[in-house]
């Protein structure tokens, strides 16, 4: 198995990161909050875009990662795909699991995503916690054909 490293994965996610931006932007629009402005007082609407924010996460990051492409629209383009430790496709509990543990990988300072570059199997704090892996590959193709059996 070849796993995928952290710099691999940083594209990823800045590609994830754009496409969910642009989302969160045009129901900012929608709602009239500035997302711009830190100083603008803490609105309903700005509380709304944020526990929508928070379930377009969860929905985009557990929902693609748990599906049959295995992988986010960053993953997909960089060629990764989210698995368990045994390289089956992530149950959606799993793959929730996995996007409320990046919070934990972030808090302390994003050493839990840094230790991706420092790990033999390439996993962030939140793949150890949610127990998956991120592989170059994708679904059904790997050299361990047992990997997505």
């Amino acid at each position: 198995m070849v796993y995928g490293g952290f710099w691999i994965r940083v594209v990823a996610y800045i590609i994830d990161a754009i496409i969910i931006g642009i989302v969160q932007y045009v129901i900012a629009m929608i709602l009239g909050v500035n997302m711009f402005d830190p100083e603008a007082p803490q609105t309903g609407a700005s509380t709304l875009l944020n526990i929508i924010s928070i379930a377009i996460g969860v929905a985009y990051f557990a929902g693609m990662e748990s599906s049959a492409k295995q992988a986010t629209v960053g993953k997909m383009a960089m060629g990764l795909v989210v698995t368990d430790v045994e390289g089956r496709r992530l149950s959606i509990g799993r793959a929730i699991g996995r996007y409320f543990a990046k919070i934990l990988s972030a808090l302390i300072l994003l050493i839990g995503f840094i230790m991706v570059a420092f790990t033999e199997r390439k996993q962030g704090l939140h793949d150890m916690i949610a127990g998956t892996l991120v592989l170059k590959g994708q679904p059904g193709e790997t050299s361990d054909p047992a990997v997505f059996s």
